[in-house]
């Protein structure tokens, strides 16, 4: 009975063995090379898998990057030090490339646009713009549901008061948030960019007046007092050619609904945060000092 067992075994574990040594010179035989520059510089991204490079994720970068198909500071996620690691690998200078981040073109909160029912549904962006155009009379606006934080791999974004707030030193520009975004009210701008619009309303003046205090009427005055021509107006709403603009503001002053805002003060207001230092008690303000008399005594 003991040898009735053993033979299947035996039969089995040797047809096992026989397919495994095969197997194993097949994968010696067919084993396709691999680049040691792709696998170096695989190591070097952030393996954030984001997609904000365009591919599929950051396997796919390293093999378009060690091809040459892509430069090596092509990931936006790579900070300084990971692009200049990236480009010793491919025995190159290391290039420098302009910082990008997320810019919210919409202010319209739960304070400056109209509701015209409230959204009890599945709460994401996409689905709340599926019913009735979204629960906004304004139908471009943010929907402020958080769909762009949940997907911001990096925690720059948080809600307040329904719309998206970005954290400037946080975002990485990978562009995650604008892809998810229904309306495309977030773009990714190079962190230079001086003013712009927070607004992509298409409606008439009249129309935005009603729905929302602070949407770009579309009314001009800012075109005309840009000097440079860095501002058109088209489809009711302006926009500002960044290459153009020389920040002299007159846009932003002029506005009526102060639509357009600085991408560098607000980050400049991120950054600083300085407090007023305050004046030493008994310490006398210089007006309140009386001159010395040069009056000989």
């Amino acid at each position: 009975m003991l040898q009735g067992i053993l033979t299947p075994v035996l039969l089995i574990g040797g047809i096992g063995l026989l397919f495994g040594i095969v197997l194993g010179i097949a994968a010696k035989k067919f084993a396709v090379p691999v680049d040691e520059k792709v696998e170096a510089i695989r190591e070097c991204l952030p393996g954030a898998n984001c997609g904000g490079c365009g591919f599929a994720g950051c396997d796919a970068m390293a093999k378009s990057i060690a091809s040459g198909e892509s430069a090596v500071n092509g990931c936006p996620v790579c900070n300084s030090e990971q692009v200049e690691a990236i480009s010793k690998v491919m025995g190159i200078e290391a290039a420098t490339g302009e910082k990008q981040v997320a810019v919210v073109r919409c202010k319209g909160n739960h304070e400056n646009a109209k509701a015209k029912f409230e959204y009890a549904g599945i709460q994401t962006c996409k689905d709340a713009n599926l019913v009735g155009g979204g629960p906004k009379m304004c139908a471009y606006g943010c929907l402020g549901l958080g769909t762009c934080a949940a997907a911001c791999q990096f925690g720059a974004i948080h809600m307040e008061e329904g719309l998206p707030v970005i954290d400037k030193e946080k975002c990485v520009g990978c562009g995650a948030c604008q892809r998810e975004c229904p309306r495309q009210v977030i773009h990714v701008l190079p962190i230079s960019t001086s003013y712009h619009v927070n607004c992509v309303s298409k409606d008439k003046g009249k129309a935005v007046k009603d729905n929302c205090k602070v949407g770009c009427m579309g009314c001009g005055l800012c075109a005309r007092q840009c000097e440079n021509g860095a501002i058109t107006v088209a489809n009711n709403f302006a926009t500002i050619d960044p290459e153009k603009c020389t920040s002299c503001g007159k846009c932003a002053a002029k506005c009526p609904t102060k639509a357009i805002s600085n991408l560098l003060e607000e980050v400049m207001k991120e950054k600083l945060d300085m407090p007023t230092i305050p004046k030493k008690p008994n310490t006398p303000n210089v007006a309140d000092v009386p001159a010395k008399s040069t009056a000989s005594m």
